[in-house]
Order: C-alpha cells, then structure tokens, then sequence
C-alpha cells in the first residue's frame, strides 16, 4: 500500500526531488513540507546508496524497482527520480 502524502507527491511521468540521508540508523521515506526525504542504512559507497534509495521508494510507492529512473543526482545528496 501506497503512502498517501508520497502518491500526491510523485505523479507518474514527471519528475521529482529527493533528498537521501545515507548511514541512518533505520530505512525510512518520509514527505516533509513538500520534500521527500529518503534515510537509508548503507554508505554512499560504489552505487549502495541508490539502489538502498531506490528499493525504498519502490517500496513506499507499491511499485517495480524498475519503474523508478535516477535522471540526476547519483554522486549528491538531492537526487531527481521519475516514476515511469
């Protein structure tokens, strides 16, 4: 199931912005003032980081991994997804 504040977030097609907290103590997708902010447990470290972001995001959207497309961002903090 779907988080709802994330689904009138993120519409399909158009991209979104997210900011990744690497090394947190627990995975977790959040919708703050208009900000998805994404806290994964693994290190930015040979890619980790954002396949940890993306799986989450899939998770919490009740959608395919490979439905979600990193188009900026894979060396920065704010990265730029869209949900095809």
């Amino acid at each position: 199931m779907a988080d709802p504040a994330l689904e009138a977030v993120v519409v399909p097609g158009a991209p979104f912005a997210v900011r990744v907290t690497p090394r947190a103590s627990r995975t977790k997708v959040e919708v703050q003032d208009g900000t998805i902010r994404v806290h994964v447990t693994c290190v930015p470290e040979d890619g980790k980081a954002n396949r940890a972001v993306t799986e989450a995001l899939a998770a919490a959207l009740g959608v395919a991994k490979t439905r979600l497309t990193l188009l900026r961002g894979a060396t920065s903090r704010d990265k730029l997804f869209r949900l095809d």
